[in-house]
């Protein structure tokens, strides 16, 4: 079996709870009330993602060799 990891964004959302995207897999999108639910929401997203990929024969995209920075930009006001 191979283990896949993937990266996972969360965005709290105004009106409550959280949008969850996974930047390695385009257009993976899922939402949950709380965090918890929020990734158990990723993860029944990234499986169907990539059983997707599987039926369809596509290569399935992981998050090997990816950096992540964080680049803080200052504004005037």
């Amino acid at each position: 079996m191979k283990v896949l990891n993937y990266k996972v964004m969360l965005k709290k959302e105004d009106e409550g709870g959280y949008t969850v995207t996974v930047p390695s897999l385009h257009g993976c999108v899922t939402y949950g009330e709380t965090v918890e639910e929020s990734m158990l929401m990723a993860r029944e997203a990234i499986e169907g993602y990539i059983e997707s990929l599987k039926e369809h024969g596509e290569q399935i995209p992981s998050d090997e060799g990816v950096l992540e920075y964080n680049l803080t930009i200052s504004q005037n006001e």
